[in-house]
């Protein structure tokens, strides 16, 4: 199911991308207009800005709930754990000084010198 929703949550994130890219600037769009006619045809300027705002609020809201989805579903498999070990009893625990203590029984090899 993690896996699904990924892959539309990646959709989403490149759709988003190509809209916003369609789309122009600010300046760019106040003096181009669509061509002569009347006011509010479906590719006009105004109507593809219109179209293409909508599109990415969209997609955005789609993005934005996959993400929250992705993020509740991937903490339902870990069970809570404790950082400092308050779950285990404190004489099975060992930490890095005891495994150094143990270490020192153990004679290292040793390096050969050059002179």
């Amino acid at each position: 199911m993690i896996t699904v929703i990924l892959v539309v949550h990646l959709l989403i994130a490149a759709a988003m991308v190509g809209v916003v890219l369609l789309q122009r600037s600010e300046g760019g769009a106040l003096g181009m207009g669509g061509g002569g006619g009347g006011g509010g045809g479906f590719l006009t300027g105004r109507g593809t800005a219109n179209l293409l705002t909508r599109t990415t609020a969209i997609l955005a809201a789609c993005f934005f709930a996959t993400s929250i989805a992705l993020s509740l579903m991937s903490g339902r498999g870990a069970a809570p754990t404790s950082i400092f070990g308050a779950d285990k009893p404190a004489e099975s625990t060992s930490g890095v000084l005891d495994s150094l203590k143990q270490g020192d029984n153990q004679r290292l090899p040793s390096v050969p010198q050059t002179k």
